[in-house]
């Protein structure tokens, strides 16, 4: 008996011993096979467009996922699109740290079904919470804090108006400083409770998107089975995100349900991550219809740059989309919204933003046009929509 007791021992402790490893080497694994470039730093642009980026005071982009991922990011990494010495290298103002709770397995851009998870098992292997999903969003939060108590001062999360004000002069007195804030892709992250939205909020949670990639309890995905608008439920979350002051984040959300937003809310609501139909016609992509909505409501469209997003796999197919967006409502409601770090391969990492700004220069953008686009249009519109 004692001998069967201790063989039982040394078998559990083997195998805290073997999930321990598991989750020191297999996250970095996971991600660098989940988030690659297609081109490796550092990248070359003409003259003229390094000089202007150097002259920009603020740039930003309004989506990333790298808080998915068991990823130090304040080190420099060889992996990954997106860590806070890449940041500092591309002297980004503010970054939209975004909060994904849950994919589908066999996850495509036409048709998913909620049934089943991915992150869990990503979750599992990292050791991370897996038993809630308002739980898996909190511990990413409390991960972005951490970094920026960790970061002697050169991190910061943004949270209020008044903060972003602080920051920004702080910003132009040392570029050696970068700030982020915090999203949640899929509502779903509420564990189906009106409650959590305060949770989240109170968390630091200043952006959210209804929905991801499948149909969930507020409505239908673009990428879901049933194309719905609104629940009930949905609505009554709308109406709370509104009187709190957290801006809509619309991408991913089926054109129902879109339209259902915007049937509620006069308030300025933003896609963070998108392609226009108007050059690559895909169902996550939106109608022109949708962007004269956001235009209207004082929003942002962000433009993504990977391939499925754009029709293209360079910078040049992401400067097209944003070239149609602001030919159809003008210059002020087009920002940059790459989806780095969410599991899509990127023509380059954040410090390849210059890329954009030089197609944008071939493609006759004045400087005060580009200006807008890498990061004023996202400054004007946080400071009048954070709390």
């Amino acid at each position: 008996m004692k001998k069967a007791l201790k063989i039982f021992i040394l078998i559990i402790i083997s195998l805290l011993f073997i999930y321990y490893l598991v989750t020191l080497f297999v996250p970095e694994i996971i991600d660098k096979d989940h988030n690659k470039v297609r081109q490796d730093p550092p990248y070359h642009v003409s003259e003229n467009a390094r000089n202007i980026y150097n002259s920009l005071d603020f740039i930003s982009d309004m989506h990333c996922d790298a808080l998915l991922w068991k990823r130090n990011l304040l080190k420099d990494n060889d992996f990954g699109q997106v860590d806070i010495p890449k940041m500092l290298k591309a002297n980004i103002g503010l970054q939209a740290f975004t909060i994904v709770t849950k994919s589908p397995k066999g996850q495509n851009f036409d048709q998913n079904s909620g049934d089943s998870d991915n992150i869990s098992s990503l979750y599992f292997v990292q050791g991370r919470p897996m038993n809630s999903l308002t739980k898996r969003a909190i511990s990413q939060c409390k991960n972005l804090y951490q970094f920026a108590e960790d970061s002697n001062g050169n991190f910061r999360v943004i949270t209020t108006s008044a903060g972003f004000k602080k920051y920004l002069i702080e910003k132009t007195n040392n570029k050696d400083i970068t700030a982020g804030f915090l999203g949640v892709e899929g509502a779903h992250a509420l564990d189906g409770k009106i409650k959590n939205v305060q949770v989240l909020f109170d968390h630091g949670v200043r952006m959210m998107a209804p929905t991801h990639f499948f149909d969930n309890k507020l409505g239908g995905s673009a990428h879901g089975l049933n194309g719905l608008g609104l629940t009930d439920f949905g609505k009554d979350v709308i109406r709370k995100m509104v009187e709190l002051n957290m801006i809509i984040d619309i991408a991913h959300c089926s054109p129902e349900l879109i339209d259902d937003i915007f049937s509620m809310t006069s308030g300025s609501v933003v896609s963070s991550h998108t392609g226009v139909k108007g050059t690559c016609d895909n169902v996550r992509n939106l109608s022109d219809k949708h962007i004269k909505s956001i235009a209207k409501s004082g929003g942002l469209v962000c433009i993504a740059m990977f391939e499925k997003a754009v029709c293209g796999a360079d910078a040049e197919a992401t400067a097209k989309a944003i070239k149609y967006t602001a030919d159809l409502v003008g210059v002020d409601h087009v920002a940059l919204g790459s989806d780095f770090d969410g599991s899509v391969t990127t023509p380059f990492d954040i410090t390849g933003l210059p890329l954009i700004l030089d197609e944008l220069i071939q493609m006759n953008f004045t400087e005060e046009e580009i200006k807008k686009i890498m990061g004023d249009n996202v400054k004007n519109f946080m400071l009048k929509n954070l709390p």
